[in-house]
């Protein structure tokens, strides 16, 4: 709330996800050049600093607004816009990133349905966080079974929110329109 002299008091975003590492089988923050980082926002994902994930400074370009690391793109699932998703991991190849999307009810993915919510993945640098290396075109989880598509939002969620790493396995625990909790794994090294 004080970040830039309290330039950002009035915002509410509800989604952020501070960069994590694998350490002694859990994830923790880590610590990237001296600072933690987080990726927040919806509509566009911004990035923040930190020196003790208490308080936050927001990343700013030239103009002194929030840097948009990842905006909509026309025809692809984050069309409307992107959401951040479950705390970023940093890895040998950087930091990756699952993210939710939104598809527009025009100019989206042809193979989604107006407003379905669906996961993709980014990778950034693990040295600049602010440095997209590669972001998916193609969801990497989409509305398809049954208890996706049905329920409290018809139009199709699967909201990837939780990230877990458990027994050598990945656990992504996402929402299925809006009313059902589902997780999927991943085998890990």
């Amino acid at each position: 709330m004080t970040a830039k002299g309290g330039k950002y008091a009035h915002l509410q975003y509800k989604s952020a996800g501070i960069v994590t590492q694998r350490m002694n089988g859990r994830l923790i923050a880590a610590k990237i050049g001296g600072l933690y980082w987080m990726y927040w926002g919806e509509g566009a994902i911004h990035l923040a600093t930190s020196m003790d994930l208490i308080h936050w400074d927001p990343a700013e370009d030239e103009r002194g607004e929030p840097v948009e690391l990842l905006r909509p793109r026309a025809g692809h699932f984050d069309s409307s816009f992107p959401e951040t998703g479950p705390p970023p991991v940093l890895t040998d190849a950087g930091i990756l990133m699952l993210y939710n999307g939104k598809n527009a009810g025009t100019g989206g993915d042809p193979q989604l349905g107006p407003g379905a919510y669906a996961a993709g993945e980014t990778l950034f640098d693990a040295k600049n966080p602010a440095l997209l290396v590669q972001q998916t075109d193609q969801p990497v989880l989409k509305p398809e079974l049954p208890y996706e598509k049905t329920g409290q939002y018809a139009a199709g969620t699967t909201f990837a929110e939780g990230l877990v790493w458990f027994h050598k396995q990945w656990f992504l625990y996402y929402g299925c329109a809006d009313s059902l909790v589902a997780v999927a794994t991943a085998k890990g090294e």
